[in-house]
């Protein structure tokens, strides 16, 4: 809580050239009492903050003369524990996150929550000491394949939170169900951290079964295994001074999980079949679309390597909870592909993008960008009408109607068959029925899902939902071999 003689000492420098947004932040902090000076430009913000002591500084990105962003440069060079709040007009993820690497305290857009906005404030002319310094970002970003793109505030948020941790080398673990953009996230981290110019690589651990996937990671020796013909060199040896993303990372066995733990802890590891200690120095990103926790509970994942993963997390939301991202991601998709097909001017209908609107996407961002696609090379005309979207060939409702049913469904297939046999089931069972059942069932889905896939396990798992260990689990306690 700031005292009102504390309230009374902060000075405030308002940097905008919108004499609206001035005269609104005037009437918000008339209530406490704070120093205020406002300039509108960024060549009289800098000459007031080398003339003056401020507490905190109010910056606005589009500026008459200087651009925000070279502002909040020159100001973090010249007093770089001066707070600096960034404002904008334009929600836009790439500058949230140059905003944050720059060295911005926080950042936020307009128009303002009055309450969010007095209470960042408040916070920040406590002083709070800067995470970082200006001269750990000399690295200028490499360009990004894809770029993050979203203006719901959720998205805003992660935008911030790369900006803060990409210059950093602590590991980032990013969450979220398929589709929704985990290895985007991950090379955003990489090309706005100090390992820019250094090699990215991306392993998916769940397309190896667990020998390849050893021997993928950290190299093998010659004549280590059959078919080892030669030395290799695995993704960490190859990866050194730079990044590697390890996607899927629940889908790796306890016995490799503990050799990333050992990268995590020494940054060292031995190839398999060889004795050499090899030491390397690389930064470690990891994603998942399943539940470590409960993983952890279950014995499948190490709770030590899975606290060495988190030391950020990073939490991608649904599609369908950021439903008013969808026109931006439309549009994106939408000119990309245009573009390629060599259709330069395409629109979308309303009736299209209202239909889009109101999917739920279990696929997410992927599936967005995929019936997108497939719009753009089946229209012949320069708009796009919802009958070009696989998604919205049918009824938007139907489609949606069938996917919420789909738990209601199977528990009338199940009742039916319980309600017909449910004395026999008692007369063999009087008590723990709810565990044999369970038991039955998880058995039976089991041993189908084995039987469509011909075993493969990793098919098998990627068709449960579960991970390889779970599974691997399940059919020993099963004895479905």
């Amino acid at each position: 809580m700031i005292t009102k003689a504390a309230k009374a000492q902060a000075r405030i420098l308002i940097v905008d050239d919108d004499q609206n947004i001035i005269n609104a932040l005037k009437e918000c902090f008339d209530d406490f009492n704070y120093r205020l000076d406002t300039v509108v430009s960024g060549k009289q913000a800098l000459e007031k903050i080398t003339a003056d002591k401020y507490d905190l500084v109010m910056l606005d990105i589009n500026l008459p003369d200087l651009s925000g962003m070279d502002v909040l440069k020159k100001i973090k060079e010249q007093k770089s524990d001066l707070p600096v709040l960034v404002m904008t007009g334009y929600v836009s993820t790439e500058a949230a996150i140059k905003a944050m690497k720059l060295g911005a305290h926080e950042f936020v857009t307009k128009p303002f929550n009055i309450d969010r906005l007095m209470g960042i404030v408040n916070r920040l002319v406590k002083k709070t000491p800067p995470i970082r310094g200006l001269s750990t970002f000399s690295v200028e970003p490499k360009p990004v394949e894809g770029s993050i793109i979203g203006r719901t505030p959720e998205m805003v948020e992660i935008a911030k939170v790369i900006g803060q941790v990409a210059a950093t080398d602590a590991s980032v673990l990013i969450l979220g169900e398929s589709g929704t953009g985990k290895e985007l996230v991950a090379r955003s981290i990489y090309a706005n951290s100090l390992r820019a110019d250094k090699p990215f690589l991306s392993v998916n651990c769940a397309a190896l079964p667990e020998a390849l996937l050893e021997s993928e990671l950290f190299g093998h020796e010659k004549g280590s295994f059959t078919g080892a013909y030669s030395r290799k060199l695995g993704k960490f040896e190859q990866c050194n001074a730079g990044t590697i993303f390890l996607d899927e990372i629940a889908d790796m066995s306890l016995m490799t999980q503990s050799k990333v733990l050992r990268v995590l802890q020494e940054q060292e590891f031995e190839r398999v079949g060889g004795s050499t200690t090899i030491k390397v120095d690389v930064r470690i990103i990891t994603a998942t679309n399943k539940s470590l926790v409960n993983m952890i509970k279950e014995n499948t994942f190490r709770v030590d390597l899975y606290y060495r993963l988190k030391v950020v997390s990073i939490y991608l939301p649904p599609l369908r909870e950021r439903r008013d991202d969808i026109p931006l991601l439309v549009d994106n998709f939408m000119q990309t592909y245009a573009k390629q097909s060599g259709k330069e001017s395409l629109s979308i209908s309303k009736e299209a993008l209202s239909g889009l609107m109101h999917c739920i996407w279990p696929g997410n961002v992927r599936e967005l960008e995929n019936n997108v696609h497939s719009a753009v090379v089946m229209s012949k005309d320069d708009i796009l009408l919802p009958e070009h979207f696989p998604i919205l060939a049918g009824e938007t409702d139907k489609v949606e109607l069938d996917l919420s049913q789909i738990e209601d469904d199977y528990c009338k297939m199940f009742s039916e068959i319980i309600d017909k046999n449910f004395n026999k089931i008692v007369s063999i069972s009087s008590d723990h029925i709810y565990h044999h059942l369970n038991s039955a069932l998880e058995k039976a889905l089991i041993s189908g899902a084995l039987k469509y896939t011909s075993s493969n396990q990793v098919k098998a798992s990627e068709l449960l939902g579960i991970s390889r260990n779970t599974l691997r689990d399940r059919i020993a306690k099963y004895g479905l071999y």
